[in-house]
C-alpha cells in the first residue's frame, strides 16, 4: 500500500537532510507506528505520504514514494485526497469551514459524494468520536481535544484507504484517546484501512501497532521492525517497557495486562518497601480563586471554582476535554472575563493589572505555543526574551538548549516541529522566572527525553519557591512531577488532593506503573528502581 524507495528530503537552507535514504513498505491493513525524538523528521515522513512534501512544504525529494501505486512526485495532495486522509499536529491549521458538522462534510463534498451518503457518514462519525453534542459549535470555540477529534473525524468521513495521523492523541484525555484508538483498530481490522501514526505517548498506542518505524534523526538510518523487537533497544519507550527492562522480563510486555502477569514476583519483592517521595516546604499563596464562574455565551465553563495554590507546589489540572481546564488558566491571567467570583495570581487581580506588570507575576504557555512567537529566527526570539525580562544575555538560549538541544538557532520558529516550538515557548516564559507558572498541555509533541528535562526544570522552580500549574492529559508526566492533582468535570472542581491519592486508584488517570503494581503505591519506574536499590 505504501512504499518508500531510497527517499531523501532536504529543505532549502538546512545543513543536513530531514530524511536520508529511507526505504520501507507498509502493507494494506496495518497500523504502523512512527517513533523518534522531537524534531527527528517524523512529520516530514508523514507528509511525504500524501504529497505535502515537497509539493506544499518545498524542498527537494529524491527517490520515490508510492501510495496505492501512485507516485507522489507526479500526484499532488489534491490528486491523492481520495486515497489518503491526513491529520496534522495543529488541527486549526487544517480546518476550512466554521462548524464541526460542516468540517466533517467538507472532504466528502470535495470528492462529490452523494448527499444521503454524506449525511449518514457525518452522523456515524459524530457518534464514533463523541462529537454529537458539539455538532453545531464553531470550531474556534472548541477545546483543544475537541478540535483534534474533529480533525480526525474530517479525515475519516471520506473513507480513505490510507489514514496518516501526526500526534492524534496528544490533546485528548485518556478516555477520548482510548475511543479514538479503538476506532482506528476497527478501521484496520474490519475495513483493511492502512494507518500510519506518529505518536510520542507510546504508552497509549504501542500495543496496537503492527510495525514500528523508527526515525532517529540526523544521518542515522530509518529502520522498521515488530514492536516487541524494536522496544528492546529503542531510545524512546513507554513506562511498561522501561519497567520490563528494569525487572529483566523477556519478552518485554507492551500492555498493562501482559505486564501484570509478569509482575507477580516483582510485587512480592516490593511488598515491604514503600516509595520515597520528596516533600517541599510550602510558602506564600500564589494563586486563589473564590466561587469563580466563567462562561462563553450560553455555555458555563467554570461553576463556582474555589482553590488556593502556594509557592513550592506543582499542581496538575486534569479532567475530560472541555472540562474547563484551559479556561481556569486563562482566567488567572485575565484572558477570559469572569461572570462572578474572583481570580488572583501572585497577588495581582488580572482584570485590573497592566500586562507589563502581570507578566512579571504570572507566565502562561498556551495550548498553541506559536501564539507567543513573533521573531524571525529562534536566536532573535531568545534575545528578545532576554531583553524583555532584563536577564543576562543567553539565559533564554540556555533554557532552550536544556529542553531541546538540537534546535537550529537561525531557523524561523514556525519552521520548527510542534515539539520544538513548544520548547521555545517554554524557554521564553521560563526566562522570566515568574512566581506563578501556568502550562497548558506542556508535553504535546515532546518525546520522553524532552519531558524528563522539563520535569527537572519544574522541580527546580518548585524548590526555589515558584508555583507551577499544568493542565494536562499526560498521566505519566503528572506521576513524575506533580505534588497535587485537581480534577475538573463540567466546570466544577470534583477532586483535590495529593497526587498518589487522586490518580493511583483512578481507571482513567492512573499511570502504567500504578496499574501494573496495584495495590502497591508505586507511580513511576524511578520509584521502583529506588525501592529495589534500597531492598538489595
Amino acid at each position: 500500500m505504501i512504499e518508500f524507495d531510497r527517499v531523501t528530503v532536504r529543505y532549502d537552507g538546512t545543513p543536513a537532510p530531514a530524511l536520508q535514504d529511507v526505504s520501507f513498505a507498509v502493507p494494506e491493513g496495518e497500523l504502523a507506528l512512527v517513533i523518534g525524538r522531537t524534531g527527528s523528521g517524523k512529520s516530514t515522513l508523514l507528509r511525504a505520504i500524501n504529497g505535502l512534501v515537497p509539493h506544499f512544504t518545498g524542498g527537494t525529494l529524491s527517490g520515490r514514494v508510492l501510495v496505492s501505486g501512485r507516485d507522489t512526485r507526479e500526484y499532488r495532495p489534491r490528486d491523492l485526497a481520495d486515497v489518503v486522509g491526513m491529520v496534522g499536529q495543529d488541527p486549526m491549521a487544517g480546518f476550512v469551514t466554521d462548524t464541526v458538522e460542516d468540517e466533517l462534510a467538507y472532504s466528502m463534498e470535495s470528492l462529490g459524494i452523494a448527499p444521503d451518503v454524506m449525511r449518514r457518514r457525518v452522523e456515524e462519525t459524530l457518534d464514533l468520536l463523541g462529537l454529537a453534542d458539539v455538532r453545531d459549535r464553531a470550531l474556534t470555540s472548541l477545546s483543544g481535544g475537541q478540535r483534534q477529534r474533529t480533525a480526525i473525524g474530517a479525515a475519516l468521513t471520506s473513507h480513505p484507504a490510507v489514514l496518516v495521523l501526526d500526534e492524534p492523541t496528544s490533546a485528548l484525555d485518556p478516555q477520548a484517546a482510548e475511543e479514538v484508538l479503538a476506532a482506528l483498530q476497527r478501521l484496520v481490522h474490519d475495513l483493511g484501512v492502512t494507518v500510519v501514526m506518529a505518536e510520542h505517548r507510546l504508552e497509549r498506542v504501542i500495543q496496537y501497532a503492527d510495525r514500528v518505524i523508527e526515525v532517529p534523526g540526523g544521518a542515522a538510518a530509518v529502520s522498521t521492525g515488530l514492536p516487541a523487537e524494536r522496544m528492546v533497544t529503542a531510545p524512546v519507550a513507554p513506562p511498561v517497557v522501561e519497567l520490563g527492562r528494569l525487572a529483566g522480563w523477556s519478552p518485554l510486555p507492551l500492555s498493562v495486562r501482559d505486564a501484570r502477569r509478569a509482575a507477580v514476583a516483582l510485587r512480592n519483592q516490593l511488598d515491604s518497601t514503600a516509595p520515597l517521595r520528596a516533600t517541599t516546604a510550602l510558602g506564600a499563596e500564589l494563586a486563589r480563586c473564590s466561587d469563580l464562574v466563567v462562561g462563553y455565551g450560553n455555555v458555563t465553563a467554570l461553576r463556582g471554582v474555589s482553590l488556593s495554590i502556594k509557592a513550592g507546589e506543582v499542581v496538575a489540572l486534569m479532567g475530560r476535554n472541555g472540562a474547563g481546564k484551559s479556561t481556569l488558566l486563562n482566567a488567572l491571567v485575565g484572558i477570559v472575563p469572569t461572570r462572578s467570583g474572583t481570580a488572583v495570581a501572585a497577588g495581582a487581580d488580572p482584570r485590573h493589572t497592566k500586562p507589563s506588570q502581570l507578566v512579571k507575576a504570572v507566565g502562561l504557555v498556551p495550548q498553541e505555543p506559536a501564539d507567543l512567537l513573533y521573531a524571525a529566527t529562534v536566536a532573535d526570539e531568545c534575545a528578545a526574551a532576554d531583553s524583555d525580562f532584563k536577564v543576562p544575555a543567553g539565559s533564554c538560549r540556555a533554557l532552550l538548549e536544556r529542553l531541546a538541544p538540537d534546535v537550529v538557532l537561525d531557523r524561523h520558529p514556525r519552521d520548527l516541529s510542534e515539539g520544538q516550538r513548544l520548547c521555545l515557548a517554554l524557554a521564553v516564559v521560563l526566562c522570566g522566572a515568574p512566581p506563578l507558572l501556568l502550562l497548558d498541555e506542556p508535553t504535546r509533541g515532546l518525546d520522553y527525553g524532552a519531558k524528563r528535562r522539563l520535569v527537572a526544570i519544574l522541580r527546580e522552580l518548585a524548590a526555589t519557591g515558584h508555583a507551577v500549574v499544568l493542565s494536562t492529559h499526560d498521566v505519566e508526566m503528572v506521576a513524575e512531577v506533580a505534588s497535587r492533582v485537581m480534577v475538573l468535570a463540567d466546570g466544577e472542581l470534583v477532586s483535590d488532593g495529593a497526587t498518589a491519592e487522586v490518580i493511583a486508584g483512578s481507571p482513567a488517570f492512573a499511570p502504567q506503573v500504578a496499574k501494573i503494581l496495584a495495590p502497591l503505591p508505586f507511580l513511576t519506574v524511578g520509584e521502583v528502581a529506588d525501592a529495589l536499590d534500597r531492598a538489595s
